[in-house]
């Protein structure tokens, strides 16, 4: 586990009080020492120059600092404590003001100092982190701006700059870009983009007009008429007068960036102030895409494996569940077929199914392992042009196969030998496939098997099938029923095989259960998907007509525990007729993840 530090929300006051700790994570502040030797923070800026306006940055002495905060203001705060040790200027916005808060970051990256959100209230958050940072100037931006910068300090200069971008370049010496208006869903991206030699003037995305009061207008009187056209001309004489900043901001001097920090936020406009005093300080800004889970971008994946300094900015992504051993997980760099460490929904499923060896059981075996990774890659070619995220070819390689006698363990199962399978595992991983291992268990419980495959499955790109079909009772045996299993034998697999994912950092594993009929599955609404080291996938494997398998299709979904995804299986002889892959993706809805060929 690496060292981690919670930055808990700052406190309310107007001064700085101690740090609660409120995590047994919490091994070290995130603030530089006085000594100067917290990430080289003694030469990360300032100025001997008393007319020159410096900033002090540090990196984090933890490893990894989450920033929790939901709160906008809060979270604002929380990113200048852990990035920066003082800041002789400091640019504030109204919190809620979008073009306010997009200029104020594209002042504060263009400066190198951090941006913070004025809430309204003179005894909150931001007296304090200005009082902390040692702040002089307060740069203002927007109309309400500098009434939000709290009072009772005489040592504080306010300069206020309006929202515009002629002002705040005036104000500010900046060489400012052409502007560019930013989708309320791009706008954390278009900041984090930002940097000191690249600063575009970012506005909001203005809302839709309203409809125009034709008919209010053509009944106006002459006198009304007359009246608000005086008014309109008012109105207009006044937004036509220049807009002007107060007060003058002293040169700055940026300090020195924090190349080996890497900021990461989901994207969410809550952390848009965070991410612009991240990319003022230097450091690198990664987004997840809305996605609050580090494990699912590629990206992400390979900046964390050189093991940056980590903060981790947002409630939604800081605060998630298991944050921790998904760091973990991520700074291992290690990636499945097709990228990132998340199965879905990035990547689609195309897999040949059977025994190496014999086409007896499905396509697998009809031909040598070149030939079945040839065959497989070309299966998943077809599909590629058909949906938008990543398609990987696929083994599900029988592991255990059910037989017709008992056999001298009396389970009524053949178990394939893991050095026997190990040359077909590894060389589909070589290839960039995913490998699935089949249990048919017989008699015998399905974790026995599983526990038996164990040194196949800490391979990063190799999952397990359960199939209950071939799950027998006492005294029962294969073809003369169809066998079953209880969800609480099902949960002992899920138990073990997450544990096992994550004691050994790797990605998520893929856990699909076999089903046509209700009743294999029993208590099935009782399965514990609560495990997010797992993706369990239903495969909805029966054949023949296209209707009764799509009955079956919409039955098996109803009632299914959340989240799960789902498997289609086209069998080339059974199936009447069997879909083609424009047919599956079109008619199998909703779309599977897996689509198995047997």
């Amino acid at each position: 586990m690496r060292r981690t530090a919670v930055l808990p929300r700052p406190a309310r006051g107007p001064a700085v009080p101690a740090l609660a700790l409120v995590t047994a994570l919490v091994l070290a502040g995130c603030t530089g020492s006085d000594d100067g030797d917290s990430g080289g923070s003694a030469d990360s800026g300032g100025s001997d120059d008393p007319a020159v306006a410096g900033a002090v940055t540090a990196a984090p002495d933890a490893a990894r600092t989450l920033v929790p905060d939901a709160d906008p203001v809060a979270a604002a705060v929380s990113t200048s404590r852990a990035l920066y040790e003082s800041s002789d200027v400091a640019v504030v916005a109204g919190g809620g003001d979008v073009d306010a808060e997009l200029l104020g970051a594209v002042a504060a990256v263009g400066l190198g100092v951090p941006l913070l959100l004025g809430s309204g209230d003179p005894a909150d958050v931001l007296g304090a982190e200005l009082d902390r940072l040692g702040v002089q100037t307060v740069l203002a931006v927007g109309d309400a701006a500098a009434d939000l910068v709290p009072g009772g300090s005489d040592d504080v200069d306010v300069v206020a700059v309006p929202a515009d971008a002629e002002a705040l370049a005036e104000a500010t010496g900046l060489d400012l870009a052409e502007p560019t208006t930013v989708p309320d869903a791009e706008r954390a991206a278009a900041v984090a983009g930002l940097a000191p030699d690249a600063l575009p003037v970012l506005t909001a995305e203005a809302p839709p007009a309203p409809a125009s009061p034709t008919e209010t207008a053509a009944e106006g009187s002459e006198t009304g008429a007359s009246e608000t056209g005086s008014e309109a001309s008012e109105t207009e004489s006044e937004a036509s007068e220049p807009a002007e900043a107060t007060g003058e901001l002293p040169e700055v001097q940026r300090p020195e960036p924090l190349e080996d920090v890497v900021v990461l936020a989901s994207g969410d406009a809550q952390s848009l102030a965070g991410i612009a005093t991240a990319r003022a300080a230097g450091a690198e800004v990664l987004l997840t895409g809305g996605v609050v889970d580090p494990r699912g971008s590629a990206e992400v994946v390979e900046r964390l494996a050189a093991e940056p300094t980590v903060v981790v900015l947002g409630a939604d992504l800081a605060g998630a569940p298991g944050i921790d051993w998904k760091l973990d997980t991520v700074a291992t760099g290690t990636q499945l077929p097709g990228g990132g460490q998340l199965l879905f929904p990035e990547h689609t499923l195309i897999a040949l199914y059977g025994i190496p060896g014999s086409g007896a059981l499905g396509l697998l075996g009809e031909q040598d392992l070149p030939g079945a990774i040839a065959r497989a890659q070309q299966y998943a070619d077809e599909y590629r042009p058909l949906v938008d995220n990543t398609v990987v070819p696929t083994f599900e390689i029988i592991a255990t196969v059910a037989s017709a006698s008992a056999g001298p363990d009396g389970n009524y199962s053949a178990e394939q030998d893991v050095e026997t399978l190990r040359p077909w595992v590894e060389a589909a991983g070589e290839a960039g496939l995913y490998v699935v291992l089949d249990l048919q268990p017989g008699r015998t419980d399905f974790l026995t098997p599983a526990k038996q495959y164990e040194p196949l499955l800490t391979l990063p790109y190799v999952g397990l099938a359960l199939d209950p079909e071939w799950r027998l009772k006492p005294g029962e045996v294969h073809l003369r029923q169809i066998g079953q299993v209880d969800i609480d034998e099902v949960n002992q697999v899920v138990t073990w095989l997450a544990d096992l994912v994550r004691e050994n950092d790797l990605p998520q594993k893929l856990l699909v259960l076999h089903q046509f009929q209700v009743r294999m599955i029993v208590d099935r609404e009782r399965l514990d998907t609560s495990r997010d080291e797992l993706a369990i996938l239903v495969h909805v494997d029966g054949q023949g007509s296209q209707p009764a398998k799509q009955t079956t299709w919409e039955v098996l979904h109803r009632g299914a525990p959340e989240p799960l995804y789902w498997g289609w299986k086209n069998f080339i002889d059974e199936d009447e007729p069997m879909i083609s892959p424009q047919e599956t993706i079109e008619t199998v809805q909703p779309t599977p993840e897996l689509v198995t060929y047997q």
